[in-house]
């Protein structure tokens, strides 16, 4: 390992209970975005390496399913245990995968809280028997695994994909394949070693860095049930493409351009922080939660903008490794040209007045992927800037004159994963939450993804839900026994 002067996971890949290295899809140089330098060495799985997964996770499916379920429940609990005495470590890693903040970078609590929460249901009562019309026979509805799930995870939050996807679908009785991507793969690999450690059967869990040649492949194999696909627009269109030639069903989490409503109501404070966080400073805008369109009532706009970008600049940037730091890089250098080009655009057409950043940051920092903290004001809700995932720390900031005008703004998108509202006004709260188009709805609170809470999108933003008892009927087929009594 170069560059980070910690030890990380080896890169290659886990089937069953090996480390695989060779791999037809070559060999990928992991860059650690906080200084551009490689830090791992990663294998890559083609076609022949997903193909040899499939095989070993249906025979793990069968020895899983072959346990009493208490049995798979103690197991999950033992997993859920092994994360949680390596947080730390896990945090770490998070932050050479992708550049997240040390102060942010703890999402295997996440990841652990979703594995209590699905072991749980593993020993609890499911399926129906119920009556049929003209006759006294025996009618039973059960619930059944699909075998083999793959789970191609992103690489803004490997671990947190992991418990929305991987959790519940083992409980469910899955076997699964697990796909990061090539630009942050190590959190996964290591989640992979846990899950042998736990006494998981071997290959139950089977972790396949890839890019997407391999992600291709995993869709279109035939021996895989469901796919649970987290990213971007453009390529779940290929997923949905390629899954068609199988009809394999497919769970979509997809981006957004979430919407903050501040009424002329709400503690300014609070609201300004939670914005700048949710907003430009969060993993640095590259999360499907954060907030690039604020819409600000006229009565409180100039107060609301002072408060705001004050809460923005006072975030530290820097290298992600230091525990201080809350700002840090983008991915990569093609996300530092993506965004700087739609913030050019952006001034060039006049989609609104740049208040804040627009910038590449230098100095000690030259050589890392970092763009400034940008804020557009005044910006037109029908302009690219505000219509288009920019995927980065830019945010829109636009006013609004009353309620119905708010929740028509806010809606103005082909996207719906996440809404925020920021009242003191408890009616109001209700009645925008229940008229905004989006997945979730959050009321004076930043995203904060819970294992009680099914999780998903409206619109462009996804298909099915994660979280939740809708997040493990997901990973389970109903199937309906008629046995003649009468």
């Amino acid at each position: 390992m170069i560059g980070t002067g910690s030890e990380l996971p080896s890169g290659a890949l886990l089937l069953g209970e090996d480390r695989v290295t060779g791999s037809s899809g070559g060999l990928h140089h992991h860059v650690y975005p906080g200084t551009g330098r490689v830090n791992a060495i990663v294998e890559m799985a083609g076609a022949a390496e997903v193909d040899r997964a499939v095989g070993i996770a249906t025979q793990a499916q069968r020895r899983w399913m072959s346990y009493p379920p208490d049995r798979r429940r103690d197991i999950l609990f033992g997993l859920a245990d092994l994360i949680s005495e390596h947080h730390t470590e896990f945090a770490r890693i998070n932050t050479n995968d992708y550049g997240v903040p040390t102060a942010l970078a703890a999402t295997s609590v996440l990841t652990e809280r979703f594995l209590r929460f699905y072991a749980g249901y593993v020993d609890k009562a499911d399926g129906a028997s119920t009556p049929v019309m003209g006759g006294f026979d025996l009618n039973l509805v059960e619930h059944e695994p699909y075998g083999v799930v793959g789970v191609i995870a992103p690489w803004n939050g490997a671990l947190v994909v992991i418990g929305l996807a991987v959790a519940p679908a083992l409980a469910a009785g899955n076997a699964v394949i697990v796909k990061p991507s090539e630009l942050a793969p190590l959190a996964a690999l290591r989640f992979g070693e846990l899950c042998l450690e736990a006494g998981l059967p071997a290959g139950l869990v089977n972790v396949l860095p890839a890019g997407a040649d391999g992600g291709e492949a995993l869709v279109r194999h035939p021996g895989v049930g469901k796919i649970h696909f987290t990213g971007g627009t453009a390529t779940a269109r290929r997923v949905l493409t390629a899954a068609a030639q199988n009809i394999t069903p497919v769970v979509a989490e997809l981006g957004g351009t979430a919407a903050a409503v501040i009424f002329d109501d709400a503690d300014l404070d609070a609201a300004a922080s939670l914005s700048a966080h949710q907003g430009p400073i969060m993993q640095a805008g590259q999360s499907c939660a954060c907030s690039s369109r604020i819409f600000v009532h006229d009565n409180v706009y100039d107060a609301f903008m002072e408060k705001f970008l004050a809460a923005v600049t006072r975030a530290p940037i820097g290298d992600p490794l230091r525990s201080d730091v809350l700002f840090g890089p983008v991915i990569h250098q093609a996300a530092v040209d993506r965004i700087l080009t739609t913030v050019e655009l952006a001034v060039t057409e006049g989609a609104g007045d740049l208040v804040l950043g627009g910038n590449r940051i230098g100095g000690e920092l030259a050589s890392g992927f970092y763009v400034e903290p940008t804020v557009f004001a005044e910006v037109d809700n029908r302009s690219p800037l505000a219509q288009q995932e920019t995927f980065g720390p830019v945010v829109s900031v636009m006013r609004f004159s009353d309620d119905a005008q708010a929740v028509d703004l806010a809606n103005d998108t082909r996207y719906g994963l996440n809404a925020f509202v920021h009242t003191t006004n408890l009616q109001r709260a209700h009645a925008v939450s229940r008229q905004l188009q989006a997945g979730s709805i959050w009321v004076n609170s930043r995203s904060d993804i819970q294992p009680q809470g099914p999780y998903g999108g409206y619109k462009h933003s996804g298909i099915g839900r994660s979280g939740g008892t809708e997040g493990l009927r997901e990973f389970r087929q109903t199937k309906n026994i008629r046995i003649k009594l009468s």
